[in-house]
């Protein structure tokens, strides 16, 4: 599957998170100044939205249990979660934030 279009760009706050759904799959969109990245909208301990949770600059926080994750790799970045989330290749074109849903990277 190559880029699709997921959201407009002014949709996606700056140091926010926007849930979105992409043929059929969760996707957050996270928005650090002129980046955009996107991560499976899942926490990999509790199965919450993160796009529920906080954003700081790369970071995202879980709301329930506090798990962080660093939004370019999906890394966890503390406890409870150890697992990382998927994360997707995303592009901008024009005024549309684009995903490449067909390689995860976790």
């Amino acid at each position: 599957m190559p880029f699709v279009a997921a959201a407009p760009l002014a949709d996606v706050p700056d140091g926010g998170a926007l849930a979105v759904e992409i043929g059929g799959q969760e996707i957050a969109l996270v928005r650090d100044g002129d980046d955009v990245y996107a991560v499976r909208d899942e926490c990999s301990h509790a199965s919450i939205p993160l796009s529920e949770g906080e954003v700081d600059g790369c970071e995202i926080e879980c709301w329930l249990h506090g798990s962080r994750f660093d939004v370019r790799t999906g890394t966890p970045l503390n406890l409870p979660a150890t697992e990382a989330v998927p994360t997707y290749s995303t592009q901008i074109e024009g005024d549309t934030v684009m995903v490449d849903l067909s390689t995860p990277r976790s």
